[in-house]
């Protein structure tokens, strides 16, 4: 080949603008496939499909080191705690409108305290604590406890500390209240100042008992929790 281009002067000069023009084309081709072949593999990750994006992104969140994301934080929920110990406001049936009440007591126990306010005796000491205060008694009485007599109830839960308090409260309400009358020293007035004392919003005590205690739910939002104001006692 060599013989061959020094017999023919005019074929070096061709063979070397043939290899000038061979080596710009091959440093062009080499320039244009590089953007070209970026165009391709940004095609390739967009034609991804979203959930492969989304196990990617989970997979790089679950690097150790790595913090998460922030909508990924959920705040951790408190369980409310609704106390050992209760106090019960309860309607039952009577001869006439009724007779209102508490429970109170342990929640884990079957036993139960009850109290209440109600004319001492038979029919006569009722009919007169319509007009006169008469003697009364604030314990137990009658169908206090038996359900089927019950038409409402609202239970309310207290914690160990605040029990104690309010139970103090009923054994004195209970010793300082020696006589009962209809309009004014009655068993709505008497559950209503336990009430009060608990924290919670009393109805106006001229109401049927059933009918009181039910509002007693609803002023209270049927909340079912009450705490004591620190300086109670």
């Amino acid at each position: 080949m060599a013989g061959v281009i020094r017999k023919y002067p005019g074929l070096e000069l061709l063979a070397k603008a043939a290899m000038l023009a061979a080596f710009v084309g091959l440093g062009a081709g080499i320039s244009s496939a590089q953007p070209l072949a970026a165009r391709t593999d940004q095609q390739q990750r967009d034609a991804l499909p979203s959930s492969a994006t989304k196990h990617a992104e989970s997979m790089a969140s679950a690097t150790p080191g790595a913090p998460p994301a922030i909508s990924d934080v959920k705040p951790v929920r408190r369980a409310a705690s609704t106390g050992p110990y209760y106090v019960d406001f309860r309607a039952r049936t009577a001869a006439t409108y009724g007779h209102a009440f508490i429970w109170y007591g342990k929640t884990n126990e079957k036993q139960v305290d009850v109290a209440g306010l109600a004319p001492a005796g038979d029919e006569i000491p009722y009919i007169l604590g319509h007009v006169i205060f008469v003697p009364s008694e604030t314990g137990a009485t009658y169908g206090d406890l038996d359900e089927q007599y019950l038409t409402a109830s609202y239970r309310v839960y207290l914690s160990e500390a605040d029990a104690k308090k309010v139970f103090a409260y009923i054994k004195h309400l209970q010793e300082t209240s020696p006589l009962w009358n209809a309009a004014t020293a009655n068993c709505t007035a008497f559950i209503g100042r336990i009430a009060t004392f608990m924290g919670l919003k009393a109805p106006f005590h001229l109401l049927k008992p059933e009918e009181y205690v039910n509002q007693l739910r609803e002023l209270n939002g049927g909340r079912k929790t009450a705490q004591l104001e620190p300086d109670r006692s």
